[in-house]
């Protein structure tokens, strides 16, 4: 049977749904593990945005006559995974906090292409109730990886390198 657009459409739906799922249960604990404040806050703000992210996937179901399910992503699994991993390495290292903002990028470019991918998507289909929830969500995402950025180099970065430029310095006279 041959697949179509649509089918994709609703295949990457159900992935998305549960990538945005799985992102609520790691994003507790990305905050929990943060030194900074700042951080702390930006991951927690995240939560409540991902809360917002399922209603609108959940909205995008009704539009299609679909109930909300999830397809398991492999993707998602693996690079919230590398997150856990970047947790236990460095832990109690000052570079935990950059660590958990590029763990963090990581998720939000796949979201951001997934986002994109679904809003093109759904114009092509003629959703274009569908196009505006995803455009919002995709808004939401893209500004979430610019503030991770400006975090990470206002304070984050620079308290992960420590002393290392002192004793680059000290090295070199």
């Amino acid at each position: 049977m041959a697949k179509h657009l649509n089918d994709l459409f609703l295949h990457t739906l159900k992935d998305v749904h549960f990538a945005e799922q799985a992102i609520t249960a790691a994003l507790p604990k990305m905050a929990k593990a943060a030194h900074s404040p700042d951080l702390k806050k930006a991951f927690e703000r995240h939560l409540e945005q991902t809360h917002q992210h399922i209603a609108r996937l959940d909205q995008v179901f009704k539009l299609i006559n679909t109930k909300p399910q999830n397809t398991p992503c492999e993707a998602i699994k693996g690079i919230l995974k590398e997150g856990d991993e970047i947790v236990e390495e460095f832990s109690a290292s000052p570079a935990l906090d950059a660590g958990l903002i590029a763990a963090a990028q990581a998720v939000e470019h796949y979201e951001i292409a997934r986002y994109g991918a679904l809003k093109c998507w759904a114009g092509e289909l003629g959703m274009e109730d569908a196009v505006a929830l995803l455009e919002q969500t995709l808004e939401e995402e893209k500004a979430t990886d610019v503030a991770l950025t400006k975090l990470a180099r206002s304070s984050v970065n620079l308290a992960a390198e420590g002393d290392h430029k002192s004793h680059a310095k000290r090295a070199s006279n």
